[in-house]
């Protein structure tokens, strides 16, 4: 919150005075998120992509424009969302293997929930607050999921789907087939 303007925004005179981008605040917020809590009511709002996650716990710029910072410990789960009305998804396993590529995981949280998810398979792609999952139904609503480490108990890795590892052998030549040029 820049304190010449008293709002959210500011002018570039007042970012040059030492306010905004530097002080830990995300400069914009473009995503809209739901954020489910342990005991709470959810919390719909946006956020930007890159710095939300703070040391705190999660920055959200709520609907009314007030920036508030959710702790790890009250966040269950941090939904990218199309809209902020639709339902809960009723699928939070995968009933065959994943299509796409990354780990396939099954986390369960402190309440008992279990739920899947495809994380990356490029590891510098770990956030150190926890794990964003693409969840199992990723047309749905909920389009990405942000678990905080504080929601969960425990992580399995279930599978590795489109491994770069297994790469299909080139098929041999036919012998059936003539040579335009013989040596």
């Amino acid at each position: 919150m820049c304190p010449s303007a008293g709002m959210l925004q500011c002018s570039q005179n007042c970012c040059k005075l030492g306010w905004g981008a530097d002080d830990g605040v995300a400069a914009s917020t473009t995503k809209k998120v739901l954020i489910r809590r342990f005991d709470r009511e959810p919390l719909g709002g946006f956020v930007h992509p890159q710095t939300f996650l703070q040391a705190a716990g999660v920055e959200l710029l709520t609907p009314e424009g007030m920036v508030t910072i959710v702790p790890y410990e009250e966040v269950k789960t941090v939904s990218f969302v199309k809209d902020f009305d639709a339902t809960e998804p009723e699928r939070k396993v995968f009933n065959t293997r994943p299509k796409m590529d990354g780990l396939w995981v099954r986390m369960k949280l402190r309440d008992g929930e279990v739920m899947d998810g495809v994380l990356s398979n490029n590891l510098l792609q770990l956030d150190t607050y926890g794990f964003t999952v693409i969840p199992p139904e990723p047309y749905s609503n909920n389009q990405r999921v942000f678990l905080p480490r504080a929601a969960l108990t425990e992580v399995q890795v279930l599978g590795v789907v489109g491994t770069p590892l297994r790469r299909r052998k080139p098929k041999a030549a036919a012998k059936e087939q003539i040579e335009l040029f013989e040596k």
